[in-house]
């Protein structure tokens, strides 16, 4: 089938997130200039750059209670951890996604464990096996075809990272241990567990 965006595609579902997957998720903590916590999970996240590390995750349409907190908070105070989610966090990390108003501490609502970060003032999913602690950099503001909507693009830059001992196999991270989870699409997620390796060609 093809069909152009904008025009009917005769489909149940939009299938354009089905289209681009697995996509890993970043789980954003952040403090309000007030300085309450807030955790969020977001699908449209990646690596963008490693000389130096830098990250992205993007924020979407309208939300009922204004702006996502996650972007305002790291507007205002320039930092914010991402923690890997994974298979037996997987139920903590749906709770933390449901659109809360700005005084919900996500962390408390999914019954979650904070870390004290080591560089950056937000704290950690002290559960989750990887965090990556970043200073705000840039916000890319994207169009946005929802009325009062913002589609808008974060971008950090990764200053310290935390692995758990216990997930790290002859210097390297086992992902296959850890298990993380990746987006599908619609309400789809799968879970990274087989790993193979590919030489580049020379």
């Amino acid at each position: 089938m093809f069909y152009k965006i904008g025009t009917p595609h005769g489909l149940p579902h939009d299938p354009f997130k089905s289209c681009v997957v697995p996509r890993p998720i970043g789980w954003i903590s952040s403090l309000s200039s007030g300085g309450t916590v807030n955790l969020a999970p977001y699908s449209f996240f990646n690596a963008i750059a490693s000389e130096p590390p830098m990250v992205m995750f993007s924020t979407n349409g309208k939300q009922p209670f204004g702006p996502k907190d996650s972007l305002t908070n790291i507007e205002a105070t320039g930092e914010f951890v991402c923690s890997m989610a994974t298979w037996d966090l997987r139920d903590s990390m749906n709770a933390t996604s449901a659109p809360e108003r700005p005084e919900i501490d996500e962390f408390e609502l999914a019954g979650l464990e904070t870390e004290p970060s080591e560089l950056v003032k937000p704290p950690r999913v002290k559960a989750s096996p990887v965090h990556l602690e970043c200073l705000y950099h840039t916000t890319v503001e994207l169009p946005c075809d929802i009325e009062g909507g913002r589609n808008a693009l974060c971008i950090g830059h990764v200053i310290g990272v935390h692995i758990r001992d216990e997930f790290m196999t002859h210097g390297k991270i086992d992902i296959a241990r850890i298990r993380p989870l990746a987006r599908l699409g619609y309400q789809d997620y799968t879970v990274a567990e087989q790993v193979f390796p590919m030489v580049f060609p020379k």
